[in-house]
């Protein structure tokens, strides 16, 4: 699975609350929530995205509440990918549940710089910076989860592996 988009950096401990205020939460359907994207730091932030881009960030990305709807905001609004540092547990399982990419690597999300493309492949964990080459490795994600990604999430993943049966 590769990825390539156009960088956008954020700092240390970016919360759920910046990716996705509170006050959208009644909402739940993912293309009204991309509307609202980091919307309290980056006013126009969706509107500005590319189908790919990439989120990258310092430690402790997705912090704060343990709402699926930050997640699901970023990917319906077309980010591509998050690469960090490091990332809130709960974000960490709520990305890979509802298929989006992420991607922990202390050297490029150190020097990776706004509006850098890039290059990521999944599978091998490699980050390629397109127009000054650098390269960088991403901790591995494990087969089972990229298959997860693969599928758009668990539960395209679980109806894909294990359709549910009909009692007798």
């Amino acid at each position: 699975m590769k990825i390539e988009g156009r960088v956008w950096t954020f700092g240390d401990h970016v919360d759920t609350d910046m990716i996705i205020p509170a006050r959208y939460l009644s909402v739940s359907d993912g293309h009204q929530l991309a509307k609202h994207c980091f919307t309290d730091v980056r006013p126009n932030f969706a509107k500005k995205l590319r189908a790919g881009d990439i989120a990258v960030a310092g430690v402790n990305f997705g912090c704060g509440s343990s709402r699926e709807h930050a997640p699901l905001a970023m990917k319906a609004a077309g980010i591509g990918a998050v690469i960090a540092k490091s990332f809130a547990r709960i974000f960490y399982r709520n990305a890979f549940n509802i298929g989006l990419p992420i991607l922990e690597s202390e050297g490029a999300a150190e020097q990776l710089k706004e509006g850098d493309r890039v290059s990521l492949d999944l599978s091998t964990g490699d980050i390629v910076e397109l127009s000054g080459g650098k390269r960088f490795t991403a901790r591995h994600v494990p087969e089972f989860m990229r298959a997860i990604l693969e599928a758009g999430g668990l539960v395209q993943y679980l109806k894909k592996t294990a359709p549910l049966r009909k009692p007798s």
